[in-house]
Formats: C-alpha cells, structure tokens, sequence
C-alpha cells in the first residue's frame, strides 16, 4: 500500500491486463517505487470513488496500460481514470511530464478512443508488462524531477529510426558500421533509415541510478527566430510523389537554416511529426521553437503549386501565408523567395545576399533537381552498403543532367567515401577515395561557399587518408560556413573530442541536442563524445536516454557497456553488451568485459567470431582488446596492422582509454607520430 501518494505512482489498467500491470507494479516496487495498485474486484462506490479521485489528484505520476483490450472493451471505472488524469494534466500546462502511457504490445496511436491527451506523450512499449531496467530509471528520472515533458514526448516522437554507427572509432572496414553519421554531407538527419521495431522487448542492463543527467532539458521557452518546419503534404494524387514533397521541404529548411538570426530545428526532430495529429502548440513545445511553418505541395509535369504559412506556435494566430505557382526550374528561386518572406514575417533582419546563400551549389534543371530528389530519398531510406547503387545512379543522373550541380556532387563524394571505407581490398579503398575526393574538390571549386562540399573533402581526409589536420580544417570550414546545422555540429563536435579538443566538441555535440532535439542521433554522438572525454557516468546517463528513444539502437548498448566497464562496473557493462549478441560493436564489447571477469574462453570465443567475420580490418578492435588483457605485443602487432590498412578506427587512438595500458610503448608513440594528430 502506498503510503505517500504525492510521491507515487498511480498504474491505471483494464481487468484484462491485470496480470501484466501486475509485473509492471513488481518491476517498479522493486526498485524501490511507491505504486497505488488497486486490485480489488468490485470497483465503485463512494469509497472507491473518493479513495481514487485522491489519488490521482496527489500522485507523481499516472500510468496507463495501453492494448488492444483497452480498445475492443471499455471498462466505465477504468476510463473514469483516464479522464480524470486528463483533466488534471489540462490544469497545468507543464503538469503534462505526470503522463506516461505504457503499451503492452504492439497498439498504435491512431485509435481515437485513446485520449487526445496521452496521445500528445510518450508512449513507452512494455511488451507484456515485463518492464526493462531502462524503463524503470525513466520512472525513477521522472519521479525526482531530472527530465522535464520533453524528454518523454521526444521518444514517441521517434517513431522511425536508423541503425547507427556501431564502433565509436568508425572502423572503415567493419561491416556493421553503417553509413549513417556519414551522409552529413547531404544535411539532413538520418534517423529514418531502419524502421524501429518498438514493440521488441529490451533486454538493457540493470544500470545504476544516474544522479544527473548530462542533457538538462529547458521548459518551453522558445528563443527569438526559432522556427520547424514541418514536412509539406504531397496533394499531386499520387504517393509515388512524396519523395518530393519531402524533398522540397527539406531544401526550404536547408534554405532557412542559411539566414543569419533564424534558429531552425533540424529535419530529424521536424519530419518526426509526419503523419502524426499534433496541433502547432504541443509540436512547437517538444521542439521549443516560436513559429512553425507548413504547407502542401501540387506537382503536375512542368509546374509547382506550394502553399505555406507561418504559424505564431505562442499565439496560435498565423504571421503569414502565400500559394505560388511556378514553372519547376524556378524552384530554387521559389525557395529564397519563401526564405526572405518567412524571414520578414520573424521580422529577422536579412544580413547579405540571402538568394545567394540559399541558391548556393543548387540548380534550374528541374530534371536534374527531381534526380537530386530521388537519390536523397533512396539515400536516407536505406542502410545496408549494398542498397547504396540506387542512390549513386539517380546522383550520377543529377550530375550528367547538370555539370555543376554542386550539391549532388557533395552527396555523391559521401557515397563513394563510405564505399570505400567498406571495400574489400586496398585497391578498391584507395579508388573509391580518389574519386570521392575529385567529386568534392569539384563541388568546392563550384561553389566555395557551400558547406556539405567541406564536409564531403572532411571525410575523405577522415576516412580515407587519415589526414586529421586538413580533416580537421575541413570540418571548421563547414562549420563556419553553416554554424546552426545540426549534423555539421554532431560530426565535426565528435571528430573535435577524439581529436583531444574536448570542450569544443562537447560543445559542438550540446548545441546539437538544442537543435535537433528529437534525433536520437544527438544522444549517440553526444554519448559518445562523453565516453572519448572520459566522463562515464554522464556519458551513461545521454546513452540510457538514447535507448529510450530507440531501444532498437543496438549501438547504444555498445557504447554504454563500455562506459560501465571504464567505471570497473563490469556487471554492468556485460548485461548491458549481452543485449544482441550478434551485433558485432557487442561481440567486441563482450570479449573486453569477459576476458576482464575471468571468462577468457567466452572473450576467445567472442574474438574468433569477429575474425571469422571480418578478419583483419577489425584490426583497430582485436589491438583495443589485447591491450585491456595485458598482452601488449599482440596489441601492438594488430596496431601496427590497423596503420598499415589505414583503418579508420585509428581517429580515436589520442582518446581511447582502452589503449592506455600500451599508451608509453615505443611502437605505440610512433603510431603517434605517424599520424600527426593536430
């Protein structure tokens, strides 16, 4: 029984669902969580009545458990809760973070008979009521007042995710390491590229409590000239067309973030909202910006009809609204003219030749423009290196149909540069590179100023030849050139940190949470950034929030359970890469975490997968992992091997702690050396 309801929690559910609310309340109790479970049989009466009222009025936190039994029978009592739960959420506006609707199996959000209310929040998936570790410290985090409503409702807005980048050193020849983080390029976020299984259970590590968290979360307070822009809807008739639609919006948005003043919320946290019935006010709170901006795209064969209006998120009353009919090749021209008027409407004022910036590496084709178009969408709905073909054939098309279509050459440089990383052979790698570096010298030389061809030669210096300093030269011009692009700050912050600069990119990695608050993108690089740093336990806390958002990122797990073994939490940190034992990043994590607690026959057995898999280009790892088991002139043969190959995985060498016990070798301070850290 709960003897202080102002600081329980209420767990509503339908008698259909008793037996797995009961391992929801189990879970949560023994954590230490007061729960108000009322189990009895015969509900109503006063009793009942005032006895429930109270405590729904006095809890921390109402959870309702949501299913498909919730939907097919309606239980009178068990709605009563629900809506007076609503009603006390609408007394208080910020009282919203008291909601966490809690799903058992794999419901949707759309059922209308679900309350508007718990469909503007986090929906968080227990599938049967068996509640992970990484659930029960959202509770405990939300019971101490740590994480605000944003930090829940950023999560149901995650609806469709991407694998991500599984090696915190980026190995270029590890097949697993997907080309996610790499198509920065392009700027657009990349969250999109796997959908996200949300009804898989989460077999996360039961992790310790985390006094603070490393991202604090600010209430609604949008700053001046912010603005999201949502994804405009495609009305042409035909879905085939949505890769357009989405398109454009994404170009406007590209277009907007190019205007000194207008702080704008990046595409992954924007086009979270696709196909979801928010209104403008509870969008604009979970992205804290000021104004939004929507509309609807008319595409017939030669011709365009966009409307748009800028909506006033504060007030709700609309700023401004136009409709333009133009021909498609004067589409890059349409973009300044809505930029300048949204910009007018915020009343920003416009600071140099803003169709320049806006216009800037684009095209008047409209054929090479929908080419452009297509391969992005191809680009970021795939994951896998062999679904990449499509992509680099509709920019080969962009680039025959328009010889200085800088844009499309940066995309492509990004391509063949993340090919290369994964070739076979070294002759296969040193091509790709050769040709993704022509592609981005070309587009610089096109167009100097535009900031994805940087980032383009930026990683061909990164990847390919392990030039960090004209990496590194590269990565601050892109950033000077577009200092509010989320995936400019995320890449560049995080090459800063394994670099050694560690306060910059920290910082670079902060500002990308502001921006792209929604991506859980900027939990992993910021995690990440963390660990390179050596700040473990904040660097735990950022990846557990990750895993909130996409408990499907293996990654985070990766990540994660090598923080704990840093802390010497080595439970932990096993639980934690035991999550998917077929994940390579959790293979490796394992052999390290196995071999640490004595298991040297499962660390060996760990390692022997991964060179049956991968063989030598996992050179970087298999030096990481002799090192930590004290066997340094095995650590230093497959680090000299990791130099000869020219692995990727070597960017972080400076920062690594997992190479700290070969760090005053001889060999391991020519490797040093040798590569010329700036």
């Amino acid at each position: 029984m709960v003897t202080e309801a102002s600081r329980a929690v209420f767990l509503s559910y339908a008698s259909q669902d008793a037996e797995a609310a009961q391992r929801i309340c189990e879970g949560l109790r023994a954590a230490g969580i007061e729960v108000w479970f009322d189990q009895s049989e015969l509900r109503g009466g006063d009793a009942w009545d005032a006895s429930i009222r109270r405590q729904i009025k006095t809890c921390a936190l109402f959870i309702p458990v949501i299913s498909r039994t919730t939907h097919d029978r309606i239980e009178g009592y068990f709605r009563l809760e629900w809506k007076l739960a609503v009603d006390r959420s609408h007394l208080i506006a910020t009282d919203q973070a008291f909601l966490l609707p809690v799903v058992i199996d794999d419901t949707g959000k759309g059922d209308e008979r679900v309350p508007e209310r718990f469909r503007e929040v986090q929906w968080t998936r227990v599938p049967g009521g068996e509640a992970p570790p990484a659930f029960v410290e959202l509770v405990k985090r939300l019971l101490s007042g740590e994480l605000s409503e944003s930090i829940g409702t950023r999560a149901a807005a995650a609806t469709t995710t991407r694998t991500s980048v599984v090696s915190s050193r980026r190995s270029k020849a590890v097949v697993f390491t997907t080309i996610a983080v790499a198509i920065v390029a392009l700027g657009y976020a990349w969250s999109r590229l796997v959908p996200s299984k949300r009804g898989a259970q989460v077999a996360a590590a039961t992790a310790p409590a985390i006094q603070s968290s490393a991202v604090t979360v600010a209430a609604f307070n949008p700053p001046a000239h912010s603005i999201a822009v949502l994804p405009f809807v495609n009305l042409s008739g035909d879905k085939d067309q949505e890769y357009f639609s989405d398109g454009l919006t994404e170009e406007l948005l590209n277009s907007l973030a190019e205007i000194d003043g207008l702080q704008v919320a990046a595409r992954t946290s924007a086009f979270s909202f696709k196909g979801q019935d928010n209104d403008i006010g509870t969008i604009a709170r979970k992205l804290n910006v000021g104004a939004v901006l929507e509309g609807s795209v008319r595409r017939s064969a030669n011709t365009i009809r966009i409307t748009a209006q800028l909506i006033n998120a504060v007030t709700g009353f609309h700023l401004w609204s136009k409709s333009y009919d133009r021909d498609l090749g004067d589409v890059l021209k349409l973009q300044t003219e809505i930029a300048t008027a949204v910009a007018s409407a915020l009343k920003v004022t416009l600071l140099g030749d803003v169709a320049a910036k806006v216009e800037l590496g684009g095209t008047h084709n409209p054929a090479a423009f929908n080419a452009y178009l297509w391969g992005t969408k191809e680009f970021v709905s795939r994951h896998e290196l062999e679904n990449l073909p499509a992509a680099l054939e509709a920019y080969t098309e962009a680039i025959r149909l328009d010889p200085h279509y800088a844009l499309a050459m940066a995309g492509r440089s990004i391509i063949l540069s993340y090919g290369a990383a994964e070739a076979a052979t070294p002759a296969a790698a040193r091509e790709g590179f050769e040709k993704a570096q022509a592609d981005a010298q070309k587009a610089i030389a096109l167009a100097p100023e535009l900031a994805q061809a940087h980032l383009a030669l930026a990683t061909v210096f990164e990847l390919g030849t392990l030039d960090f300093t004209r990496a590194s030269e590269e990565y601050e011009r892109a950033l000077a050139l577009a200092p509010g692009n989320a995936q400019v700050l995320r890449i560049s912050g995080l090459f800063a940190t394994y670099m050694g600069h560690i306060d910059a990119g920290l910082a670079a990695a902060r500002r990308a949470v502001v921006l792209d608050p929604l991506a859980r993108d900027s939990r992993s690089v910021l995690g990440r950034a963390l660990y390179a740093a050596r700040r473990y336990e904040e660097a735990i806390a950022v990846l557990s929030e990750g895993i909130i958002l996409d408990p499907d990122d293996k990654a985070f797990y990766t990540y994660r359970g090598f923080a704990y073994y840093a802390l010497g939490a080595l439970e932990s940190a096993r639980a934690s890469c035991e999550t998917s034992r077929d994940y390579a990043g959790n293979q490796w994590c394992l052999a390290v975490t196995y071999d640490k607690l004595n298991k040297h026959a499962d660390a060996e057995a760990e390692i022997s997968k991964l060179k049956a898999s991968f063989g030598d280009v996992m050179a970087y790892q298999y030096a990481a992992f002799y090192a930590q088991r004290g066997d340094n002139l095995k650590a230093l043969e497959w680090l000299g091997t990791a130099l000869r190959l020219r692995d990727a995985g070597l960017e972080s060498l400076r920062t690594d702690s997992l190479m700290d016990p070969i760090r005053q070798e001889p060999r391991f301070q020519t490797v040093m050396r040798e590569l010329k850290f700036p």
